[in-house]
């Protein structure tokens, strides 16, 4: 039985109900709200795991609950969305949301978008500020020495460098705009040149990738972002 309780903030019922039946078959716990007023209730009265968010809500827009939520809390959020602009996806991403499904959408997407939040969750956890290592694949950050290892070889890395993948780590498995990134590196002078991120990128992904026959630790969103990959084994 998961333990994971959801919260589902839906106000069509339909697709509030498919959800809702789609977590109880594949036995997780959910709760559920109808607009944003009941979220922001449910969320400080249970304390859910997760939270499958819609957007369109009738009193406020999902936008303004993802930001109400990041103010006190890093509870992750999936946005389930009408709305398929990438503009619409960036703001979202941009406001704190963790990942977006776009209506309609398949229950298996969905749950596969469950379990990488799963994830996450146990990642966290396993990376608080007492864990002073992180470890994906033959990845190794030292954080109190600053050190990067693959394959305990030391990576050579800019401070830049060693910066965003420490920001990506930390965000293991969520996708980062490039606005979150620039302001978080940079500072928010930088945030409108994604051009040099990518290139930081660039060199950042040829040091730890070239050499690991193949694997793939970081992947690029076009027009949006990048995530840092969890590497099984």
């Amino acid at each position: 039985m998961n333990k994971i309780q959801i919260l589902v903030v839906e106000d069509d019922a339909p697709i509030r109900n498919l959800i809702t039946t789609t977590l109880k078959i594949n036995e997780y716990q959910s709760i559920t709200a109808m607009n944003g007023a009941e979220a922001l209730m449910e969320i400080t009265s249970h304390n859910p795991d997760i939270v499958l968010l819609d957007l369109g809500l009738p009193d406020m827009d999902g936008i303004e609950i993802i930001k109400k939520i990041r103010a006190w809390s890093n509870l992750p959020i999936i946005v389930i969305s009408a709305r398929s602009d990438d503009r619409d996806k960036v703001e979202a991403l941009d406001a704190g949301a963790d990942d977006y499904l776009t209506k309609p959408f398949s229950v298996e997407e969905l749950l596969a978008r469950i379990r990488v939040m799963q994830r996450r969750i146990v990642l966290m956890q396993e990376s608080t500020p007492g864990n002073s290592v992180f470890t994906n694949g033959n990845l190794r950050i030292d954080y109190v020495a600053g050190t990067v290892y693959l394959k305990d070889v030391e990576v050579h890395l800019t401070p830049i460098e060693y910066k965003i993948l420490c920001l990506l780590a930390q965000n293991i498995g969520k996708v980062l705009t490039h606005t979150f990134i620039m302001q978080n590196v940079w500072g928010a002078a930088w945030e409108n040149d994604v051009a040099s991120l990518r290139v930081f990128m660039a060199t950042l992904r040829k040091k730890i990738e070239n050499s690991q026959n193949g694997v793939q630790y970081i992947q690029t969103h076009v027009g949006i972002g990048y995530r840092m990959l969890k590497i099984e084994g």
